[in-house]
């Protein structure tokens, strides 16, 4: 398992060098940098101009700066942001927690859903329930993300019973400790809600055809024949190998959650990656760019790496021991 683990490791390392160097290649090819404002005012000389450009680099070609990042990089220098005037660490360090606990809380709403709509689906099947949970399920498919952002920040605004945007109110470092757990909970319900609904509706079709499967597998019908009760059998048999399908997509509903997180994000003004990259690559503040990109496909290829792990606690015949 170590092997495994360690084998995993050793493929982020081209795959970060594969997306940074396209990140950078594409951000090159847009015109102007994170200087072109200064250069339009008046009063900011040519030669203070040029020697920021020398501080940067920008007065070497663009593979020549995405080499010298790299090596900065080795020293876990991801370099300074122009626009927010602190080191890209301390900017990340800010953001990353936030658009981590808005994935974590959007993942477990969306499991927490999708998981009893699925088996009760697949139990029910053909039933008005198991018609109406698939209407509803394609119909919020059918629904763009950004479009149920902008629906709840107008709910928002005109009832007043959930913020506009941020992670806290303004009086948050004055509330004790539960009131600050209610209120991170009270920022983070919108944002959460409309995240997750975009992946409930794929991971209950999933539940719904796995269960299907399952039910009708000879253990179950061996099961039954032994008098054991039918919900022991959902949750001991059916249950517990019904998932395991769900698990293999855990990496991939968590990429989804950090790709629609950007639109999620910039659209009810919540404070993470998203919005913070969103923001960079309009300002051309390269570095803050490639910190983010960096940063979240670490946290995309370590939730593959930890579903696939979970795979393997959840399904005994999986082993990747050898």
């Amino acid at each position: 398992m170590k092997t495994y683990i360690f084998k995993r490791l050793l493929t982020m390392i081209p795959m970060l060098l594969g997306v940074t160097f396209l990140v950078f290649l594409l951000m090159s090819l847009s015109p102007g940098d994170f200087l072109t404002p200064i250069k339009a005012q008046r009063d900011i000389s040519a030669e203070y101009i040029r020697q920021l450009e020398a501080e940067f680099g920008l007065n070497r070609p663009w593979y020549v700066q995405y080499f010298l990042w790299l090596k900065n990089l080795l020293h876990l220098d991801f370099g300074y942001s122009w626009t927010y005037k602190i080191p890209v660490v301390q900017l990340l360090a800010q953001r990353a927690p936030c658009t981590l606990l808005l994935s974590i809380t959007s993942l477990i709403f969306s499991w927490a859903v999708a998981i009893p709509l699925g088996v009760l689906a697949a139990v029910y099947k053909g039933s008005i329930f198991d018609k109406i949970s698939a209407f509803l399920a394609y119909t919020t498919l059918s629904v763009p993300g950004f479009f149920l952002a902008l629906v709840a920040v107008y709910f928002a605004a005109r009832t007043g019973w959930f913020p506009t945007g941020g992670l806290t109110s303004i009086d948050h470092d004055y509330l004790s400790f539960p009131e600050r757990i209610l209120d991170y909970a009270h920022h983070l319900f919108l944002p959460t809600l409309i995240l997750g609904i975009g992946g409930i509706a794929g991971l209950m079709r999933i539940m719904r055809t796995s269960t299907l499967d399952v039910i009708h597998a000879d253990y179950v019908m061996t099961a039954r024949a032994k008098g054991l009760g039918e919900r022991a059998i959902l949750f001991r048999h059916v249950l517990r190998n019904a998932i395991n399908p769900l698990v293999t997509t855990l990496g991939f509903a968590f990429s989804g959650l950090l790709s629609g997180a950007l639109l999620v994000e910039n659209v009810m003004n919540y404070p993470g990656l998203g919005q913070l990259v969103y923001q960079a690559f309009l300002r051309k503040d390269q570095f803050v760019v490639l910190g983010a990109v960096v940063l979240g496909s670490v946290m995309l290829i370590v939730g593959n790496l930890l579903a696939d792990l979970l795979l393997a606690w959840t399904d005994p015949r999986i082993r990747y021991d050898k």
